[in-house]
């Protein structure tokens, strides 16, 4: 089903679907796809998903791709959600389960968005794409262009680890180093985007990525019998999963799917790029640049988010909270998921293992509560930047 409008998350200016867009021509803000959830329901019900694909498209009444055929697909998404015992032991929790993105297609939940982006902007008469990325972005948004015949542009810092930028290249995409951190090749990227045409797939600048990674949301509704976790802990750089997963709880209610409980969404961050946390502790609307940002984990070095503003409300709407864990405790978080649940995290993964210790010892977590960790991609791919802290 296509949407029947684009909404500004942030004034209340519309625009009808079916061009290209990237974000509000007033404000500046992120667009969000809105569709006909009442007709959406008709069709979209527990006893018809029985039987379809096994893949994030299952949930197509709510994506924005209407044509099954202009689906850009790789398998992505309806990952495994997965009791974590012994882990949840070692932390002193109860029911803690991990949704494990690592077996995604180019091995991160960043196949969900880049599926769902370039889909569209084939669909919209796109020639190439292009993004600014920390590294999993970059080999998502290439292998997808590659599935689709289009040109890929893709912008890295200079100090990514090798393997991303070998990957990426390997999809046929044209990578460009640039010196600093994402937000300097996002600037880069734009630039270029602007001058040649180019359909920009970055963070929150096009309505569609979101609508790809909402359906973590889904899912997870899906597979807890259309219940919702008590708590929520998400690595956030971009935090266009959280965001997303937000948006697909409102829909979800629409929908008659579940209740108006909602769990308590935890940003987390790392303690050398933490602007979601110092916002959401200073009380502030919005998060200012984080200087000189650092961290092994690079989808967390995100200095300033476009949709920062989106990740506090609704962490603040939900009752949750955003919390910053060190370099030491990332690595630790990781090993221990390995060595107790056989998961080889992504650092970011680690991050949440970490959080998740912080938060039951400060009680704001209780070890009875439902826990969701998001581990968003394989640790393979940080072998090189991680080793020297293993």
């Amino acid at each position: 089903m296509p949407a029947i409008r684009l909404d500004c998350t942030k004034c209340d200016r519309t625009y009808a679907p079916g061009a290209v867009m990237n974000l509000c021509l007033s404000c500046n803000a992120p667009l969000f796809a809105r569709y006909d959830l009442e007709q959406a329901r008709k069709t979209l019900r527990p006893d018809t998903l029985a039987g379809r694909e096994r893949s994030m498209w299952r949930y197509h009444e709510v994506l924005p791709v209407e044509d099954a055929a202009h689906r850009l697909s790789l398998g992505e998404g309806y990952t495994p959600l997965l009791p974590t015992p012994r882990l949840g032991a070692l932390l002193g929790a109860k029911r803690v389960l991990v949704k494990d993105e690592s077996g995604n297609p180019t091995g991160s939940f960043k196949a969900r968005g880049l599926s769902a982006a370039v889909s569209m902007a084939k669909a919209l008469g796109a020639k190439a794409v292009c993004l600014p990325s920390a590294g999993n972005a970059g080999s998502a948004l290439a292998a997808y262009a590659a599935r689709g015949g289009l040109e890929a542009h893709v912008f890295l810092p200079k100090d990514i680890a090798n393997l991303f930028v070998m990957e990426t290249r390997a999809y046929g995409a044209r990578v460009e180093m640039v010196e600093g951190l994402i937000t300097d090749a996002g600037r880069v990227c734009a630039a270029l985007a602007r001058e040649h045409g180019w359909y920009e797939c970055a963070t929150l600048k096009e309505p569609y990525r979101v609508e790809g990674k909402k359906t973590m949301g889904y899912e997870l509704a899906e597979q807890l019998d259309w219940t919702l976790p008590d708590v929520i802990l998400y690595p956030t750089g971009g935090g266009t999963g959280l965001i997303g997963m937000w948006k697909a709880f409102e829909e979800l209610e629409t929908m008659g799917f579940v209740g108006s409980k909602r769990p308590r969404m935890v940003a987390v961050q790392a303690e050398g790029c933490a602007p979601i946390v110092k916002a959401y502790v200073e009380g502030r609307p919005d998060a200012p640049p984080w200087p000189d940002a650092t961290t092994h984990a690079h989808g967390l070095r995100v200095p300033k988010a476009l949709g920062d503003f989106l990740i506090l409300r609704a962490v603040r709407e939900s009752g949750g909270t955003a919390v910053s864990v060190s370099e030491a405790e990332i690595v630790r978080g990781t090993k221990d998921a390995s060595a107790t649940e056989g998961f080889f995290m992504a650092p970011e993964g680690g991050a949440c293992v970490a959080a998740l210790r912080k938060l039951l010892a400060s009680g704001q977590v209780r070890p009875e509560e439902s826990v969701v960790l998001f581990n968003t991609g394989t640790g393979f791919k940080y072998v090189e930047n991680m080793a020297p802290l293993w």
